[in-house]
């Protein structure tokens, strides 16, 4: 618990921060997280979990845009289809030291706001700065003991970074900010048990949804506490016993935490990239087969078994949450795309026995974003990589080359060449554009 008003401090850093007093750095990595996120959003706009969605809310007709698709709808809805499907690939950014994926509930809540009002490029990069900001520093106030004890950090916290990304370009007041920061923290869900589900990707979808609906609200005039977060039963301290606020206040406005954001090569749980980068690596220099190889075994971090230790998984969804999979399809196919995670990919007779030949062990010596990979060949050998940053790291980062290229090829079968062009160009030049709603304008198939 906490006498600083932590909430009155994020309202007042929301409604005061200026476009022009963010570095050209912190700015370019927003243009590189915005290409990310709009292209693993249009990758997965047709995945069954979006059907389903659109299918139940029966809402087809408003001002706002599916992205990847030519139906409209309202904006709450339209803010949760385009959060569920930019994380379920799994494949969207990652702050590494929270396991937030932040980028979800701030744009899909923001670009509704985008598409009805008059809002400038460089207004929509504040936005999606701050409300990366505002995510990443509340993540750190709580971690690790909220995502300890089962919490999925990326819909609790993101919900906070959806109300104030909204806020921001709804001009509301710092008051009307705290009730909107309020009303998040009494709406923030989502629960580590979903896993391997469709809920998972939810939790990114809700948290949009309902931070655009608290910054509507309270813009409004929907009162809530002032003190939401930071209060003795306020969100901080419900949701975790132990609280980090000076997380939340060093080098606020001054240290964007989007420049620590990670893009991810491969589609699924990042603390598995390591094993799929070194055995993609052993693959191609020892031109493996599958019949070559004996035995995998892994040395790993303990999140690894914690958050991917499925053994069997029976769906491309659980696929995404175990290293045994992620290991055997990078050894046969080289890669680690949203195929190797299909349904198809996980049933798979050939990697379902080549996964069973894979053995994981906990190394508390072993970085995040690391692994120890050893497999045992058909005739004896052993060949071996260890795997310091895995690509895709911040030590190892996916350069714009690789990340144009990512993008290209999540959007192509999608909404065309020529549109997926002008979406890259789009989210490159963002800060520069008179009408942030160009956007939208490239994300309808041709």
């Amino acid at each position: 618990m906490t006498t600083d008003p932590i909430t009155s401090v994020i309202a007042d850093f929301i409604v005061e921060m200026q476009f022009d007093r963010i570095p050209e750095e912190v700015v370019n990595e927003a243009h590189r997280t915005l290409l990310n996120w709009m292209g693993v959003a249009i990758g997965g706009c047709r995945h069954p979990s979006v059907d389903i969605v659109l299918e139940t809310m029966a809402s087809t007709e408003g001002p706002a845009s599916i992205l990847g698709r030519v139906e409209k709808t309202d904006s709450l809805t339209a803010a949760l289809v385009n959060g569920i499907s930019s994380h379920v690939f799994d494949f969207d950014d990652t702050h590494l030291e929270t396991a937030i994926h932040p980028a979800g509930p701030v744009l899909a809540a923001i670009l509704p706001i985008v598409e009805s009002r008059n809002v400038q490029g460089k207004e929509l990069i504040n936005a999606l700065i701050i409300g990366i900001d505002v995510t990443c520093r509340l993540g750190l106030a709580v971690t690790p003991n909220h995502y300890d004890i089962g919490w999925h950090i990326s819909g609790t916290a993101g919900i906070f970074g959806a109300a104030a990304a909204a806020s921001r370009l709804l001009e509301s007041s710092a008051k009307k900010t705290r009730w909107a920061l309020g009303l998040a923290a009494t709406q923030s869900s989502g629960i580590r048990e979903m896993f391997g589900s469709m809920c998972k990707s939810f939790h990114i979808g809700n948290a949009a949804k309902n931070g655009l609906m608290s910054a509507m609200l309270a813009k409004n005039g929907f009162t809530s506490s002032e003190q939401g977060i930071e209060a003795k039963r306020g969100w901080a301290n419900v949701t975790s016993s132990k609280q980090n606020f000076r997380a939340v206040t060093n080098g606020l406005g001054k240290d964007f935490f989007i420049t620590k954001n990670s893009y991810k090569p491969y589609a699924c749980g990042v603390v598995v990239h390591p094993g799929i980068d070194g055995c993609i690596q052993l693959r191609n220099q020892y031109s493996l087969l599958p019949s070559d190889i004996k035995r995998v075994d892994l040395k790993v971090h303990p999140l690894v078994l914690e958050l991917t230790g499925k053994i069997t998984p029976k769906t491309g969804l659980e696929g995404k949450f175990s290293i045994y999979h992620a290991c055997a399809v990078a050894l046969r196919y080289g890669k680690g795309g949203e195929d190797e995670f299909s349904d198809r990919a996980v049933n798979d007779p050939v990697i379902k026995a080549l996964r069973d030949r894979v053995k994981a062990e906990v190394d508390g010596s072993i970085p995040a974003d690391g692994m120890v990979i050893n497999i045992t060949k058909a005739d004896g050998s052993v060949i071996a990589k260890d795997i310091k940053s895995a690509l895709g790291s911040l030590q190892n980062p996916l350069g714009d080359d690789l990340l144009n290229e990512k993008t290209s090829d999540l959007c192509r079968p999608i909404i065309g060449k020529n549109q997926t062009k002008k979406l890259i160009e789009s989210c490159r030049n963002m800060a520069q554009l008179k009408k942030a709603s160009v956007l939208l304008k490239a994300t309808t198939p041709s």
